[in-house]
């Protein structure tokens, strides 16, 4: 099923940097209409500070050595049913606690590994007073430092059948999971096919849920007759603005990913204002230091398959986004973060999934583990905490010392 665990250490061939500061030299930009701010997308000034900085004063390897020291990574092939081998990178560290939990952490676009490093410590700590966890966080196929796959019809399932056959080459038969993005809708596939017997139970601050119907009588009855919070209403207002203003993205690499892809591949200005436009509209006006964005954004540059591969995942989940099939039947834990892309009544997700833990913040947006880290791991621990209905969901392994 998969090879050996191999040590990784992320070094970047220096020739890749002197052709990026070469294409950085030659940028060109286009002009701007007076007043525009972000109505026509990321401003001007602000591409060309961070191009600026990109070329002259940005530190790549200062950052690559903080990575490797902070993450401990590792590769491993992995064999996925009809498609061959895939070499997988991964952060894996383990809590000093005997019984932590295993826990799969997984991202999606424009995510990577590097969001698990804010909430890595604090999810592996151990204390009598809270669970504790062996954390793994892979570069799902196509992104960071994962090889990419090499056919087409690379889908829902096999990026599931991935992640999952990395916990048991790991040891871990049993164990949970924490997703937002594709993450999110990965780790809810898993949950169907590897439930109960593996897959024990998922969180996740990117829920999805289909309206009640009238199939549903009762439930569609209910949503007629209920009025909406002032939470709720904020929620359908965030859910619209993006459908409306910030969805032309998704139409564009969920249908033709290899237009765009050649764009990405190129021009290092290009992948700037692609990415920082979604790292500044997607958060809760979180402050992203220049050093922050230029390090997510080198680590799509610098991927082992290119910026253009981690785009096709839209193109190849299309489909399965528009049947997700049954609800899972493990106990779900939800957080809800008002800046999400997507926020939904509660009560849609409820309807149907075996919700164990529920919470609401007031703050924070799509990337909770960059943005509300002390949040989102207090939500996680809660989940699975003495007196919580997931307590001891994996068999042996409580989390407590």
């Amino acid at each position: 099923m998969s090879s050996s665990e191999s040590p990784f250490q992320i070094n970047v061939p220096e020739e890749k940097l002197t052709t990026l500061h070469a294409k950085l030299e030659l940028a060109t930009f286009p002009d701007e209409l007076e007043d525009a701010g972000w109505k026509y997308g990321p401003p001007l000034a602000d591409i060309k500070r961070l191009t600026e900085r990109w070329r002259n004063e940005y530190d790549w390897r200062k950052h690559e050595k903080e990575l490797n020291q902070e993450l401990p990574m590792f590769t491993r092939d992995i064999d996925v049913d009809g498609f061959g081998t895939l070499n997988i990178h991964y952060v894996h560290k383990k809590s000093e606690v005997v019984d932590a939990i295993p826990l799969l952490f997984c991202h999606g676009w424009p995510g990577s590994f590097l969001e698990v490093g804010k909430i890595l410590p604090l999810l592996t700590a151990s204390s009598p007073e809270h669970p504790s966890f062996h954390v793994v966080a892979l570069s799902l196929p196509g992104f960071g430092f994962s090889e990419a796959p090499h056919t087409q019809g690379f889908a829902l399932n096999q990026y599931s059948e991935v992640s999952h056959k990395l916990m048991l080459a790991l040891g871990y038969n049993e164990y949970v999971t924490q997703g937002g993005d594709w993450g999110s809708i990965i780790t809810r596939r898993m949950a169907s096919v590897y439930g109960v017997k593996h897959h024990k139970a998922w969180h996740t601050n990117f829920p999805v849920a289909e309206p009640p119907s009238w199939k549903s009588p009762l439930s569609f009855l209910s949503f007629l007759l209920t009025p909406w919070s002032a939470e709720e209403k904020a929620g359908i207002e965030r859910t619209s603005w993006f459908r409306s203003k910030g969805y032309g993205y998704f139409a564009e690499q969920s249908t033709q990913p290899q237009t765009l892809g050649y764009s990405l591949a190129d021009t290092p200005v290009g992948l700037i204002a692609w990415i920082y436009e979604k790292l500044v509209l997607w958060t809760d006006n979180y402050q992203w230091s220049d050093d922050e964005v230029l390090t997510w954004i080198s680590l799509y540059w610098f991927s082992r398959a290119g910026p253009a591969a981690s785009l096709r995942i839209y193109f190849e989940l299309a489909g399965d986004c528009e049947d997700l099939g049954p609800s899972p039947t493990i106990p779900m834990g939800v957080s809800y973060f008002p800046q999400e892309l997507i926020v939904l009544p509660a009560a849609w997700l409820r309807r149907l999934n075996k919700v164990v833990f529920e919470s609401h913040h007031k703050t924070g947006g799509h990337f909770a583990a960059i943005e509300q880290p002390e949040e989102l791991v207090r939500d996680v621990r809660k989940m699975f905490a003495k007196e919580s209905p997931a307590f001891a969901i994996v068999p042996g392994r409580s989390g407590y010392t």
